[in-house]
């Protein structure tokens, strides 16, 4: 059938078997190809959300692991709380395998799916489409030819009826009339009789129309039937892959089949329950508490040896002793000598923090024969702001040095001082001490 005889028939009613209403069966497989592509971007999607999360669990879990170590939970508890960030990690893996599964397998398979199944022509569209455009044209062209005709005969015999009437109410109107003209009156009643003629004509020709449009009908149907069928095959495979893969994706998804996923929950209450508070409690105590050893003062007698014997913080207010860095990374072949650090380049806060020596009360800073007032401000430093560039990569083995690595930028808050050590800040505000020769000047 014709496109332009599509197009001239007029659709009276919804049914499948009117003219042109086979379209939308047509259309359905332009609409599986659709819903292909609107399924992988769904699966796409879902990895997405799996990557992330699975992303997300990961830096939860390093996160709150970094604070739990360095935190003061100590003991069998500790071991808990850390098995909750063990949790995360294992359940990141196994979410980023769903994403894997849902894009390896899932998706790579509906697209070869749907590449196999609908295949597009060069002037657009795809071949399925057209097949079942031409299977239900040439099926329905014969009953749509018939109908055309038993629409014109249809035409034909209702105008004849009007022209039929239309005499008969003139003839009437000329009876009733006082002039009457027996010779018009005449005519007007040969006028009715060729229209009731002709409606006579009419009327049998549209009823052999009615009737050779019934006799095709049964084939038309058949033929109809026959192209629905084959379509419906077709979209009876889509439904039936798309319930498989639904299935497969499913499988995926579903953790709780994983005997992974049981076992990672299953050491996880293993671990929880472990946690003892009694042995905790005796932990903290021998670790930290009255159960620690103590090397009770006892009575010594005087030897030469024990007299050449220093502390290590006695050792390190002496001005004459440095303290060799042990802590420096080196770089490069070019790494420059460490300097000495000597009781002026320690923080004011670790000389506070030094025990009192036993030697001669001359060298206390408190003692009455000391030349200074120990109460009287330090001589105020200029104020230094600097900005430096570390050169070398350094890591401070005391509390009051910073570490750093190469290419680090600091601002220099004091000068240098006569063992080649300088006061800086970092950029989140900590201040301290480092060597002078392990970084240089921003210009």
């Amino acid at each position: 059938m014709s496109g332009s005889c599509d197009d001239s028939m007029e659709v009276s009613s919804d049914s499948f078997w009117e003219i042109g209403n086979y379209k939308r069966a047509v259309k359905r497989v332009d609409d599986g190809n659709r819903l292909c592509s609107d399924l992988m971007n769904c699966l796409h999607e879902r990895a997405r959300i799996e990557k992330a999360y699975a992303q997300q669990l990961t830096e939860w879990g390093k996160r709150w692991r970094q604070l739990i170590e360095k935190g003061p939970q100590y003991g069998s508890l500790e071991r808990a709380w850390v098995a909750l960030c063990t949790e995360a990690e294992k359940v990141s893996e196994l979410h980023m395998e769903v994403k894997a599964a849902l894009m390896a397998e899932d998706y790579e398979k509906l697209k070869n799916w749907q590449r196999d199944s609908y295949h597009k022509q060069m002037i657009g569209g795809f071949k399925e489409t057209k097949e079942a455009e031409d299977g239900f044209r040439k099926a329905q062209k014969p009953w749509a030819k018939r109908l055309k005709e038993v629409e014109t005969m249809k035409k034909t015999y209702h105008s004849a009826c009007k022209e039929e009437k239309l005499a008969t109410s003139r003839e009437t109107n000329s009876k009733l009339e006082s002039n009457n003209n027996p010779e018009a009156q005449k005519k007007l009643q040969e006028k009715v009789e060729k229209c009731q003629q002709e409606v006579q004509k009419t009327k049998e020709r549209y009823e052999k129309s009615l009737e050779e449009l019934n006799k095709v009908t049964p084939q038309y149907m058949e033929n109809m039937e026959q192209v629905f069928e084959q379509w419906q095959q077709f979209e009876d495979k889509r439904i039936c892959f798309f319930k498989e893969l639904f299935l497969e994706v499913k499988q995926h998804l579903d953790l709780s089949s994983n005997h992974r996923f049981q076992t990672i929950y299953h050491t996880l209450e293993d671990t929880i329950s472990a946690t003892d508070a009694e042995e905790d409690l005796k932990l903290f105590r021998f670790s930290h508490g009255p159960g620690m050893p103590m090397n009770w003062p006892q009575f010594e007698e005087w030897s030469i040896d024990l007299n050449r014997t220093l502390s290590r913080r006695e050792t390190r207010k002496k001005p004459s002793e440095g303290v060799t860095l042990t802590g420096i990374s080196q770089t490069g072949s070019d790494q420059p000598v460490q300097p000495t650090k000597t009781s002026s380049s320690v923080s004011s806060s670790n000389d506070k923090s030094a025990d009192w020596s036993d030697e001669d009360a001359s060298g206390n800073p408190f003692s009455a024969n000391g030349n200074g007032n120990p109460f009287e401000d330090e001589p105020s430093s200029p104020v230094v702001s600097v900005p430096v560039r570390a050169l070398y990569d350094y890591e401070g083995q005391e509390q009051d040095e910073l570490s750093f690595k190469a290419g680090d930028e600091l601002i220099k808050i004091g000068e240098e001082d006569d063992q080649g050590w300088c006061k800086g800040r970092l950029k989140d505000g900590t201040t301290g001490l480092y060597p002078a020769n392990y970084v240089e000047d921003i210009q």
